[in-house]
């Protein structure tokens, strides 16, 4: 079904951009070879959609087809360095943590700083610091990213399920309006079951309180 989405869409897409006016008979037609083009980055992007078994091989494929160069062997390191160090300079005292796990960046947001109780969409306050990091993202175009949301334990699980959810993805739709390729984007939500922290105390909860962004190359392999 994913794919048959993916094929309209991609096909909408390529008679809209590829459509040009006639200028003796007004009608509309594509253009052979704007439509020749768009229809081998089409088909590209659906061959990766094809390719990956997990969905971030999936994303991981189509972005491939869709012509974004992967990262092979010394690069990624060097090209995860650079964006680590980008992210740092941009992120100094805004209260968001960014760590490396090999070859990933994982940036940690605290719910007080990002979204009001119980709320999930994000504060006003915090747009400049979603625009900082959406400015690297941008630039540093070859990876992946997982945005997933985390509660702690209070209340019911389908609740701090479904906030999780819509926290996630209201911080996946506003980089998405800053520029940010939807197609490299996945945004999920876990409730309470990944805590890093004790919920016993207040002090932990408000730990397990978070947006969690992790970057990770594009990779052939």
């Amino acid at each position: 079904m994913i794919k048959k989405i993916a094929i309209v869409a991609l096909s909408a897409t390529v008679l809209t951009a590829c459509t040009t006016t006639d200028p003796y008979t007004g009608q509309q037609k594509v253009s052979n070879t704007a439509g020749g083009a768009a229809l081998g980055a089409a088909v590209g992007a659906l061959g990766g959609l094809a390719v990956g078994g997990s969905p971030e091989g999936r994303r991981n494929a189509a972005l491939i087809g869709a012509g974004v160069g992967a990262l092979a062997g010394g690069a990624i390191g060097n090209y995860m360095d650079q964006q680590e160090a980008e992210l740092r300079a941009q992120l100094q005292g805004t209260g968001i943590s960014v760590t490396r796990a090999g070859d990933r960046i994982i940036l940690n947001m605290p719910s007080n700083i990002t979204f009001a109780t119980d709320q999930d969409q994000v504060m006003p306050q915090f747009y400049p610091t979603l625009n900082s990091v959406a400015i690297v993202l941008r630039k540093f175009d070859r990876t992946l990213i997982d945005i997933n949301g985390h509660t702690d334990s209070t209340g019911s699980l389908d609740y701090n399920q479904a906030l999780s959810e819509r926290r996630a993805q209201s911080v996946a739709g506003y980089l998405n309006a800053q520029g940010i390729d939807p197609r490299r984007v996945s945004a999920l939500g876990f409730g309470p079951s990944q805590p890093i922290a004790s919920n016993a105390t207040p002090e932990g909860r408000a730990q397990n309180r978070r947006v969690e962004i992790t970057i990770a190359p594009v990779t052939a392999g």
